[in-house]
């Protein structure tokens, strides 16, 4: 669930699918995009995410992240006019190949830098077992930072910033590593601190969480870490960022969704802690945001949702949960 920059009232819910539901303030559901008979959908696979560009109120671009008909990830490009997306203006961005159905990663997502952020799973499987996700010469396993705007007849270009810009042996787009699955990551909208989500494995899922630019070259881990527990023998990162928050398979779950900051005030009692749940759980829980220490204070809200999925916000900074039983609710104070 997302808005695009500059709108105050209708909001977009991606369906796995392959369609963009556009919701009006009065309960209103227009499709706004539907590219369903290019998508491979069910389990982790389908059309995962959508990203509106920062001038989206000038150039109506927006990029979406769907698993086609091949099983292979791919981010593209579309332009709206007017109330729907012209499909005839589609543009391929970036392509990823892919072989097994899970481990998609999934959200594309602009940062505070006005940058397009990619986050891609391992390949899938069990263990990493292509040993992507330490690798920085693959894009799996990695959050991507790429600018998505077509370059003479490039079709994107790289941040001369990006950490492995200049480094022969490494993908240019790589920007943060060390990844599983990391299904929802995040920008806190107020002090620009990156916190990731990522997927575990047997026993453990971790949340990530470090300061505005902290995650530039950064390595979480995986696959030598599952959260903070050695993993496989035969992979070492010595210089990984642990994470801020683990939870156990042993109290039920089994696949974190991360995860926002919040930062709406009329929110009180949850300004400024870190939300987050758990697609077997449904409990949603929060903690105080303080990149790089370990989480003290993580307590549930009393609040189920039933299959989380994801959690979003609109630009007045309301918070969202969304559900694949088909809701999407919205955080509000208690009376």
């Amino acid at each position: 669930m997302t808005q695009p920059p500059g709108e105050k009232e209708d909001l977009y819910v991606v369906e796995q699918g392959g369609t963009i539901q556009r919701l009006g303030p009065d309960g209103s559901a227009e499709t706004f995009l539907d590219i369903s008979d290019e998508v491979t959908a069910g389990g982790e696979q389908g059309l995962l995410s959508v990203a509106f560009a920062p001038d989206y109120e000038r150039s109506g671009l927006l990029y979406v992240y769907f698993t086609d008909l091949e099983e292979n990830q791919r981010v593209v490009e579309y332009r709206a006019e007017g109330d729907a997306v012209d499909e005839s203006s589609r543009r391929d961005v970036l392509a990823m190949d892919d072989i097994y159905p899970n481990h998609n990663g999934g959200l594309v997502l602009f940062g505070p830098d006005d940058l397009l952020y990619i986050g891609t799973g391992d390949v899938g499987g069990a263990n990493d077992p292509e040993r992507n996700a330490l690798d920085t010469s693959s894009l799996l396993g990695k959050l991507l930072r790429i600018d998505p705007r077509a370059d003479g007849g490039r079709p994107y270009s790289i941040p001369a910033d990006n950490p492995f810009a200049d480094d022969p042996e490494a993908a240019p787009e790589v920007y943060s590593y060390g990844l599983r699955n990391p299904w929802r990551f995040s920008f806190d909208r107020e002090t620009g601190a990156l916190s990731i989500g990522d997927v575990g494995q047997d026993e453990l899922e971790e949340v990530d969480l470090v300061a505005e630019g902290d995650g530039a070259g950064a390595s979480f881990g995986w696959s030598a870490f599952e959260g903070d527990a050695a993993f496989n023998d035969d992979q070492s990162s010595p210089d990984a960022i642990g994470p801020v928050l683990v939870a156990s398979h042993e109290d039920g779950n089994c696949s974190i969704t991360g995860g926002l900051v919040v930062r709406d005030r009329d929110l009180e009692s949850l300004y400024g802690r870190y939300l987050w749940g758990d697609f077997c759980v449904g409990e949603l829980r929060s903690f105080t945001a303080e990149p790089g220490t370990t989480a003290s204070d993580d307590r549930p809200l009393g609040l189920d949702v039933s299959q989380l999925s994801s959690f979003g916000t609109d630009n007045a900074g309301n918070v969202y949960a969304v559900s694949l039983d088909g809701p999407v609710y919205r955080l509000d104070p208690s009376a």
